[in-house]
């Protein structure tokens, strides 16, 4: 009888830890960075922006009730690996590299790099040649990061904890140019007090350095979690709601 009762009690336990882990898998937390307008930031103390907007759509279309968190950039991908969080919405490039790590999505939007100058310089060549000797700002642990250490071996590169502090230091006269996200690059000109100092110069970069776009980054071993972001995807591409979200920030797409 005890015995009975003993293993009653065992099934009952088990079937609530069944349903407390079923419930776990319904609540998560995604990361974004915060400090990365128009994509990630926070306006009037909540975070906003169009990674933001595409994490809840997502999680809408997947069922999935959504915390969303910041994370400074350097730790984002140690952090995940660590269970501080579940997912990535960052606005992160799918890099071979970063696939070691971690898995990712298909991508949820695609921009080209580009270089930022005083407009008092007057720089259109953005060669590497060119560039020979110019000090060139770039936020760290980034694809432009890697793209400038492969390709501008001989000019001078400064990293930064945000592109922000980069561009700064270009509006003072401390940097000669700035490498960043195009989209991100042409909204700081537009929206920042000291944006009428400089202009982007040369042509839109492309490059294997940078990735296949930007996708939502999972644990390697979160399979069910990156296919049901895939599947919302889908939907939402399809349904219009990536469009929505996508003229709220831009004038054209960034898919």
């Amino acid at each position: 009888m005890k015995i009975s009762v003993v293993l009653a009690a065992a099934a009952l336990a088990a079937s609530f830890l069944t349903a407390a882990h079923a419930e776990d898998q319904t609540s998560i937390k995604i990361a974004t960075e915060g400090v990365y307008p128009p994509f990630n930031y926070v306006d009037g103390g909540k975070l906003t922006g169009f990674d933001v907007d595409i994490a809840n759509a997502l999680c809408d279309k997947a069922k999935l009730k959504c915390e969303i968190v910041t994370q400074e950039w350097d730790g984002m991908i140690p952090a995940l690996v660590a269970h501080k969080f579940d997912a990535i919405v960052a606005s992160m490039n799918i890099t071979d590299e970063r696939k070691k790590k971690i898995d990712f999505t298909a991508k949820y939007y695609d921009t080209p790099a580009k270089f930022m100058a005083s407009k008092d310089a007057k720089i259109t060549d953005i060669s590497p040649a060119a560039l020979k000797g110019k000090t060139i700002g770039v936020q760290g642990s980034t694809t432009q990061q890697n793209f400038l250490e492969a390709k501008y071996k001989d000019s001078d590169i400064k990293t930064y904890t945000t592109v922000d502090d980069a561009s700064a230091d270009l509006a003072a006269g401390r940097l000669d140019l700035v490498l960043s996200d195009k989209v991100l690059l042409d909204a700081w000109l537009k929206k920042s007090s000291d944006g009428s100092c400089c202009e982007l110069v040369g042509d839109d970069l492309r490059d294997p350095l940078f990735g296949a776009g930007k996708g939502v980054g999972v644990r390697k071993d979160d399979t069910a979690l990156r296919e049901k972001f895939d599947a919302a995807l889908k939907d939402i591409l399809a349904d219009g709601t990536y469009e929505k979200i996508n003229a709220k920030y831009f004038p054209f797409s960034i898919y």
